[in-house]
Protein backbone atom coordinates (compact mmCIF):
# COMPACT_ATOMS: atom_id res chain seq x y z
CA UNK A 1 0.00 0.00 0.00
CA UNK A 2 1.29 3.26 -1.32
CA UNK A 3 0.56 6.59 1.24
CA UNK A 4 1.05 9.95 -0.87
CA UNK A 5 1.62 11.94 2.20
CA UNK A 6 2.97 9.36 5.47
CA UNK A 7 2.43 10.27 8.69
CA UNK A 8 6.11 9.89 9.45
CA UNK A 9 9.14 10.67 7.43
CA UNK A 10 12.20 9.32 8.89
CA UNK A 11 15.49 11.05 7.76
CA UNK A 12 18.80 8.47 8.87
CA UNK A 13 22.11 10.90 8.77
CA UNK A 14 23.82 7.71 7.14
CA UNK A 15 27.59 9.38 6.16
CA UNK A 16 29.96 6.53 6.40
CA UNK A 17 27.34 4.25 8.33
CA UNK A 18 28.89 1.24 5.75
CA UNK A 19 27.06 -1.98 5.90
CA UNK A 20 25.58 -1.14 9.55
CA UNK A 21 22.84 0.92 8.06
CA UNK A 22 21.33 -2.80 6.15
CA UNK A 23 20.56 -3.95 10.01
CA UNK A 24 19.51 -0.85 11.59
CA UNK A 25 17.08 -0.22 8.46
CA UNK A 26 15.77 -3.74 8.66
CA UNK A 27 14.63 -3.18 12.45
CA UNK A 28 12.96 0.17 12.04
CA UNK A 29 11.38 -1.15 9.08
CA UNK A 30 10.09 -3.47 10.94
CA UNK A 31 9.13 -1.43 13.68
CA UNK A 32 6.90 1.07 11.71
CA UNK A 33 5.24 -1.36 10.05
CA UNK A 34 4.10 -2.60 13.50
CA UNK A 35 3.68 0.73 15.08
CA UNK A 36 3.20 3.49 12.26
CA UNK A 37 1.96 2.13 9.00
CA UNK A 38 2.06 5.12 7.13
CA UNK A 39 5.76 5.79 7.43
CA UNK A 40 8.75 6.88 5.12
CA UNK A 41 12.62 6.50 5.33
CA UNK A 42 14.84 9.10 3.41
CA UNK A 43 18.86 7.59 3.89
CA UNK A 44 21.50 10.48 3.61
CA UNK A 45 24.30 9.03 2.50
CA UNK A 46 25.83 12.03 1.08
CA UNK A 47 29.53 11.84 0.44
CA UNK A 48 33.19 13.31 -0.73
CA UNK A 49 34.33 12.58 -3.90
CA UNK A 50 36.19 9.62 -4.47
CA UNK A 51 36.37 9.22 -0.21
CA UNK A 52 35.77 5.11 -0.72
CA UNK A 53 32.71 5.44 1.47
CA UNK A 54 30.52 2.66 0.33
CA UNK A 55 27.55 3.63 2.36
CA UNK A 56 25.98 5.55 -1.15
CA UNK A 57 26.12 2.60 -2.53
CA UNK A 58 24.21 0.23 -0.10
CA UNK A 59 21.47 3.48 0.47
CA UNK A 60 20.59 3.22 -2.88
CA UNK A 61 20.66 -1.01 -2.99
CA UNK A 62 18.01 -0.17 -0.11
CA UNK A 63 16.29 2.65 -1.69
CA UNK A 64 15.84 -0.09 -4.91
CA UNK A 65 14.11 -2.69 -2.83
CA UNK A 66 11.04 -0.49 -1.17
CA UNK A 67 9.20 2.14 -2.79
CA UNK A 68 9.19 3.88 0.93
CA UNK A 69 12.48 4.44 0.98
CA UNK A 70 14.43 6.82 -0.64
CA UNK A 71 18.17 7.60 -1.29
CA UNK A 72 20.15 11.12 -0.70
CA UNK A 73 23.44 10.25 -2.09
CA UNK A 74 24.70 13.71 -3.13
CA UNK A 75 28.42 15.17 -3.24
CA UNK A 76 28.86 16.50 -0.25
CA UNK A 77 28.92 20.66 0.19
CA UNK A 78 28.77 20.61 4.12
CA UNK A 79 28.89 18.12 7.35
CA UNK A 80 25.66 17.32 9.10
CA UNK A 81 24.04 19.97 9.04
CA UNK A 82 24.03 20.16 5.30
CA UNK A 83 23.24 16.27 5.02
CA UNK A 84 20.25 16.82 7.51
CA UNK A 85 18.53 19.52 5.75
CA UNK A 86 18.87 17.94 2.11
CA UNK A 87 17.24 14.88 4.00
CA UNK A 88 14.72 17.09 5.57
CA UNK A 89 14.15 18.65 2.11
CA UNK A 90 13.19 15.11 0.29
CA UNK A 91 10.95 14.19 3.24
CA UNK A 92 7.22 14.34 2.61
CA UNK A 93 5.96 13.01 5.34
CA UNK A 94 3.60 15.18 8.23
CA UNK A 95 5.84 14.79 10.69
CA UNK A 96 9.71 14.57 10.44
CA UNK A 97 12.29 12.73 12.64
CA UNK A 98 15.91 13.10 12.79
CA UNK A 99 18.28 10.37 13.88
CA UNK A 100 21.88 8.92 13.27
CA UNK A 101 22.06 5.41 11.31
CA UNK A 102 25.49 4.13 12.81
CA UNK A 103 23.44 2.59 15.66
CA UNK A 104 24.22 4.55 19.04
CA UNK A 105 20.84 5.35 18.97
CA UNK A 106 18.16 2.97 19.30
CA UNK A 107 16.22 2.93 16.42
CA UNK A 108 12.80 2.67 19.18
CA UNK A 109 13.15 5.75 20.06
CA UNK A 110 11.73 7.03 16.72
CA UNK A 111 8.51 5.24 17.38
CA UNK A 112 8.46 6.34 21.48
CA UNK A 113 9.51 9.79 20.96
CA UNK A 114 6.76 9.67 18.15
CA UNK A 115 4.21 8.80 20.02
CA UNK A 116 5.16 11.70 22.29
CA UNK A 117 4.94 14.12 20.32
CA UNK A 118 1.67 12.63 18.99
CA UNK A 119 -0.22 11.96 22.12
CA UNK A 120 1.08 14.93 24.68
CA UNK A 121 0.29 17.44 21.06
CA UNK A 122 3.70 18.63 21.35
CA UNK A 123 5.35 20.68 18.57
CA UNK A 124 8.96 19.16 18.94
CA UNK A 125 10.07 16.10 21.07
CA UNK A 126 13.72 14.85 21.72
CA UNK A 127 15.45 12.05 23.83
CA UNK A 128 18.22 12.71 26.23
CA UNK A 129 21.27 10.28 27.00
CA UNK A 130 20.89 8.91 30.66
CA UNK A 131 23.68 5.95 29.81
CA UNK A 132 26.06 6.58 27.48
CA UNK A 133 29.03 4.05 26.43
CA UNK A 134 31.06 6.09 24.19
CA UNK A 135 33.84 6.98 26.37
CA UNK A 136 35.36 9.64 28.99
CA UNK A 137 35.86 12.32 26.47
CA UNK A 138 32.88 12.38 24.78
CA UNK A 139 31.03 12.71 28.18
CA UNK A 140 33.21 15.47 28.90
CA UNK A 141 32.48 17.20 26.13
CA UNK A 142 28.86 16.62 25.77
CA UNK A 143 28.53 18.17 30.00
CA UNK A 144 31.02 21.07 29.14
CA UNK A 145 28.54 21.83 25.91
CA UNK A 146 25.15 21.57 27.97
CA UNK A 147 26.26 23.73 30.43
CA UNK A 148 27.71 26.28 28.57
CA UNK A 149 24.00 26.07 26.77
CA UNK A 150 22.33 26.91 29.35
CA UNK A 151 24.27 29.55 30.69
CA UNK A 152 24.35 31.42 27.68
CA UNK A 153 20.30 30.26 26.54
CA UNK A 154 18.44 30.74 29.94
CA UNK A 155 15.32 29.27 30.78
CA UNK A 156 15.55 26.92 28.29
CA UNK A 157 14.73 23.21 29.62
CA UNK A 158 16.17 20.53 27.44
CA UNK A 159 18.80 18.56 29.46
CA UNK A 160 20.98 17.18 26.26
CA UNK A 161 21.53 19.73 23.13
CA UNK A 162 22.62 17.77 20.63
CA UNK A 163 20.86 14.11 21.79
CA UNK A 164 18.38 11.98 18.48
CA UNK A 165 16.06 10.96 17.67
CA UNK A 166 14.76 14.59 17.05
CA UNK A 167 10.70 14.73 16.06
CA UNK A 168 8.76 17.89 15.20
CA UNK A 169 5.81 18.87 12.92
CA UNK A 170 6.37 19.64 9.22
CA UNK A 171 5.33 23.31 9.78
CA UNK A 172 7.64 23.84 12.66
CA UNK A 173 10.42 22.81 10.23
CA UNK A 174 9.09 25.24 7.83
CA UNK A 175 9.28 27.82 10.50
CA UNK A 176 12.84 27.75 11.42
CA UNK A 177 14.21 27.62 8.16
CA UNK A 178 17.43 25.86 9.61
CA UNK A 179 20.70 27.35 7.59
CA UNK A 180 23.77 25.68 9.61
CA UNK A 181 26.29 23.17 7.66
CA UNK A 182 28.09 21.89 9.81
CA UNK A 183 27.78 19.80 13.69
CA UNK A 184 26.04 22.51 15.25
CA UNK A 185 22.94 22.27 13.46
CA UNK A 186 21.09 20.44 16.73
CA UNK A 187 22.18 23.40 18.92
CA UNK A 188 20.84 25.94 15.91
CA UNK A 189 17.34 23.67 16.32
CA UNK A 190 17.35 24.17 19.99
CA UNK A 191 18.10 27.78 20.00
CA UNK A 192 15.10 28.59 17.32
CA UNK A 193 12.72 26.37 19.40
CA UNK A 194 13.74 28.38 22.45
CA UNK A 195 12.74 31.59 20.60
CA UNK A 196 9.84 30.12 18.81
CA UNK A 197 8.40 29.13 22.23
CA UNK A 198 7.47 25.84 21.31
CA UNK A 199 5.88 23.18 23.37
CA UNK A 200 8.32 20.65 23.38
CA UNK A 201 8.92 17.60 25.50
CA UNK A 202 12.24 14.90 26.56
CA UNK A 203 12.36 11.11 26.91
CA UNK A 204 15.30 9.29 29.00
CA UNK A 205 17.99 6.96 26.41
CA UNK A 206 20.75 5.02 26.21
CA UNK A 207 23.91 5.80 24.09
CA UNK A 208 26.07 3.54 22.67
CA UNK A 209 29.78 3.10 21.91
CA UNK A 210 30.91 3.33 17.81
CA UNK A 211 31.97 0.06 17.09
CA UNK A 212 33.09 0.33 13.16
CA UNK A 213 34.50 3.93 12.84
CA UNK A 214 35.82 6.58 15.25
CA UNK A 215 34.25 9.41 16.41
CA UNK A 216 33.37 12.60 14.05
CA UNK A 217 33.68 14.51 16.87
CA UNK A 218 37.43 16.42 16.73
CA UNK A 219 38.92 19.43 19.29
CA UNK A 220 38.45 21.61 16.15
CA UNK A 221 34.56 20.46 16.43
CA UNK A 222 34.72 21.64 20.02
CA UNK A 223 35.76 25.38 19.51
CA UNK A 224 32.88 25.24 15.89
CA UNK A 225 30.52 24.47 19.04
CA UNK A 226 31.90 27.29 21.69
CA UNK A 227 32.07 30.08 18.64
CA UNK A 228 28.69 29.26 17.20
CA UNK A 229 27.00 29.36 20.64
CA UNK A 230 28.94 32.98 21.07
CA UNK A 231 27.64 33.87 17.66
CA UNK A 232 24.02 32.69 18.23
CA UNK A 233 23.28 34.33 21.96
CA UNK A 234 24.53 37.62 20.01
CA UNK A 235 22.27 37.07 17.12
CA UNK A 236 19.51 36.26 19.88
CA UNK A 237 20.08 39.96 21.49
CA UNK A 238 18.99 41.37 17.96
CA UNK A 239 15.94 39.10 17.49
CA UNK A 240 14.79 39.88 20.86
CA UNK A 241 15.36 43.92 19.79
CA UNK A 242 12.86 43.75 16.49
CA UNK A 243 10.68 41.87 18.85
CA UNK A 244 10.16 44.50 21.15
CA UNK A 245 10.25 47.37 18.37
CA UNK A 246 7.49 45.36 16.11
CA UNK A 247 5.38 45.37 19.45
CA UNK A 248 5.84 49.17 19.96
CA UNK A 249 5.07 50.18 16.19
CA UNK A 250 2.00 47.92 16.65
CA UNK A 251 1.29 49.47 19.98
CA UNK A 252 2.02 52.62 18.52
CA UNK A 253 -0.09 51.63 15.09
CA UNK A 254 -2.73 50.84 17.54
CA UNK A 255 -2.97 54.40 19.43
CA UNK A 256 -2.76 56.40 16.28
CA UNK A 257 -5.79 54.67 14.89
CA UNK A 258 -7.65 55.00 18.35
CA UNK A 259 -6.71 58.74 18.79
CA UNK A 260 -8.29 59.18 14.99
CA UNK A 261 -11.61 57.29 16.02
CA UNK A 262 -11.98 59.71 19.21
CA UNK A 263 -12.02 62.65 16.85
CA UNK A 264 -14.48 61.59 14.91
Amino acid sequence: MHFSTPNLSVVILAYRSGETLRGFIDALIHLLSREEPEWELVLVANHFSDDGDNTPEIAKELAKSNARIKAVTQIKKGMMGWDMRSGLEAATGKNLAIIDGDGQMPCEDVIRVYKKLINENLELAKTYRLSRDDGLYRKAISFIYNMIFKILFPGFMSKDINSKPKVMTREIYRQMDLHSDGWFVDAEIMIIARRMKLKMGELGTGFSCLVNRPSFVKVSSIFEFLGNLVRFRILEYGYCFRGKKRVLNIHNHEQEIFKHSRAR
